[in-house]
């Protein structure tokens, strides 16, 4: 991705909901709604509803019921040049900025919002992080969120990125507030370079002690994201404990019958579990540390088990049947057997997220050091530099 000038601020794609049904709602200033020739006008504080309904698409407005020709996408946009203050439209009852492309399909509509960079993330540094963070943190976590979103665009597909935590979290207007607001100004344009290229500036909560290598994670090692030692000492989550009961292990691993126990096979440089063995009452599963926090829902991969049964971890999976003793004949009028229940296990675990990059939890450590936030995003993005963005 080499660097050239840019005459016109980038527009981020970013889905924000795909489902069958589409509350939509006007803001302050009149939008209209087209698709192709066709105009529908919403007045101010207007609310209409789009929905999927046997295959038709159907328009509710008012108590009436439109039903709209076949078509496969559809813009919602300000009337007039859109005010720059508060929402231009409304999305089940969170208010967002730019226009708005529903792309109709089968069974589902994508609604994607179409909507300036700088526009989009004053709201995700407050969706990603406390506005009442220092300056520092913000400024990073702008920095960061742009890179990345920046780096993500893909022409070719129907959107950059997702409003959710599979991307960064996007929460409309309502999560803008003066001081994320100021963290974007401040770092207006700026991104993190590696080479000639944007960097992959990915984030997450907290690392618990020290970042993840990319390579220990993922397929690549990139030069710039290594294990580097975390300053989230006082993140809430910097070490925790989740007691797995029976009925979640057994819905983990069905396959398996449930958990006894978990034991970790190996591990990452960082003490990451890169392979943990299942041990269950019917057989044993091998998975990545990746799937194991998946199935069992944990903050992060930094995690040990513990069963809290002891004396279940050291019976076999299955025990044979014994047979009677001549001496004590079965007595079928005698007590059943004692039913032995499966054991809870506990995880302790330090961190939340996949440990690689920037540590939000670090970075408000590091900005309570003192740490400015250029010196933050070099600590996390060892060798990338900060420069103004340019585009391809």
């Amino acid at each position: 991705m080499a660097l050239q000038a840019q005459a016109a601020e980038p527009q981020v794609r970013v889905l924000l909901l795909e489902a069958d049904r589409m509350p939509l709602a006007a803001g302050q200033q009149p939008l209209v709604l087209r698709a192709g020739s066709q105009r529908w006008l919403l007045a101010p504080s207007e609310s209409v509803v789009l929905q999927l309904a046997a295959g038709d698409l159907v328009l509710e407005r008012g108590g009436a019921v439109e039903r709209l020709p076949q078509m496969s996408e559809l813009w919602l946009e300000p009337a007039a040049r859109p005010s720059g203050d508060g929402a231009d439209f409304q999305l089940q009852q969170r208010g967002y900025r730019g226009r708005l492309q529903l792309l109709v399909g089968a069974s589902a509509v994508r609604a994607i919002n179409h909507v300036p960079l700088e526009a989009y993330l004053p709201s995700v540094v407050g969706s990603e992080m406390p506005a009442s963070w220092p300056q520092a943190a913000l400024r990073a976590q702008a920095v960061a969120a742009r890179t990345y979103a920046l780096r993500q665009r893909k022409p070719t597909a129907p959107f950059d990125v997702s409003a959710t935590v599979s991307s960064q979290v996007y929460k409309g207007v309502d999560a803008e507030t003066p001081s994320t607001r100021q963290a974007v100004a401040s770092t207006r344009g700026q991104v993190l370079i590696y080479g000639s290229s944007l960097a992959n500036a990915v984030f997450h909560s907290s690392a618990g002690g020290s970042t993840e290598n990319s390579g220990d994670l993922w397929s690549q090692q990139l030069p710039y994201l290594v294990s580097v030692p975390d300053f989230d000492q006082h993140s809430p989550v910097h070490a925790w404990e989740q007691r797995l009961e029976p009925e979640q292990l057994q819905k983990a691993f069905g396959e398996i019958g449930g958990a006894q126990r978990i034991e970790v096979l190996a591990t990452t440089g960082s003490g990451r579990v890169r392979q943990a063995r299942v041990i269950g009452p019917s057989g044993t599963l091998v998975l990545t540390g990746a799937k194991l926090r998946s199935r069992l829902g944990l903050k992060s991969t930094l995690v040990r088990f513990e069963v809290l049964a002891p004396e279940l971890a050291a019976l076999p999976p299955s025990l044979p049947p014994l047979p009677p003793l001549p001496s004590q004949p079965f007595d079928p009028g005698g007590q059943p057997p004692v039913q032995v229940p499966p054991p809870s296990l506990l995880a302790i675990g330090r961190g939340y997220g996949h440990g690689v990059g920037m540590s939000q939890w670090g970075a408000h450590g590091l900005a309570q050091r003192g740490q400015s936030y250029d010196q933050i995003l070099r600590h996390y993005y060892r060798g990338t530099e900060l420069r103004p963005y340019t585009s391809p």
